[in-house]
């Protein structure tokens, strides 16, 4: 079964690509339409004029991401077992915007296999350019997705059952001594015990 990316790497990918209804040309002469939905990625074909609404959108981001989490899965083999899904998920994204055949031949990649995690981030930042010319989104880009590889995966709180109160009892009485007598109660058996006699005569 392909490995899913989390929630943080899909929204990164949604926030760099933006979502256009219309199908566009991209920096390099692309047809695209959607979050950066291509032809190349699969159905449906981007065409001149084309239009989609955003769930349309949604639904085939779903599907290219799922594709390319499986290519860059296959590329990593073994090593990617030992990434957190925030490592994962920011390979992802990167494969999503390059290809998976540029990531293969990536030192990106290199650096993973080889297990020099600490120099993906600088790795990721050569791929700025597109069209002979360094974009700053691109810079953007890659600066996120350094970060988001860097970013350790929080494990979720462990909830600690809270302490069940004991019942309260009295203290107990030490052997042998009698129990305390409440003083009115006694008054009135006293007082009782007068009419009692006064009734009798």
């Amino acid at each position: 079964m392909t490995r899913r990316i989390n929630q943080a790497a899909l929204e990164l990918i949604k926030q760099f690509e933006g979502f256009r209804s219309r199908a566009y040309r991209d920096s390099v002469g692309v047809w695209t339409i959607g979050y950066g939905h291509t032809s190349r990625a699969g159905p449906p074909a981007v065409r001149p004029g084309m239009r989609i609404t955003r769930e349309e959108g949604e639904r085939i981001l779903r599907r290219d991401v799922e594709k390319f989490a499986a290519g860059v899965e296959k590329a990593l083999g073994r090593h990617a077992a030992r990434l957190n899904d925030n490592q994962f998920g920011a390979l992802v994204s990167f494969a999503y915007n390059v290809g998976v055949g540029a990531l293969k031949r990536s030192s990106v990649l290199k650096a993973v296999k080889a297990g020099r995690l600490d120099d993906v981030p600088g790795k990721l930042m050569l791929w700025t350019r597109a069209g002979g010319r360094r974009l700053k989104g691109l810079v953007r880009r890659r600066k996120a997705e350094g970060e988001l590889f860097m970013t350790p995966v929080k494990a979720p709180p462990r909830t600690r059952p809270k302490p069940t109160q004991p019942p309260v009892r009295p203290p107990a009485r030490p052997a042998g001594t009698k129990p305390s007598v409440n003083p009115l109660a006694a008054l009135l058996r006293a007082l009782l015990a007068i009419l009692k006699g006064v009734f009798k005569r």
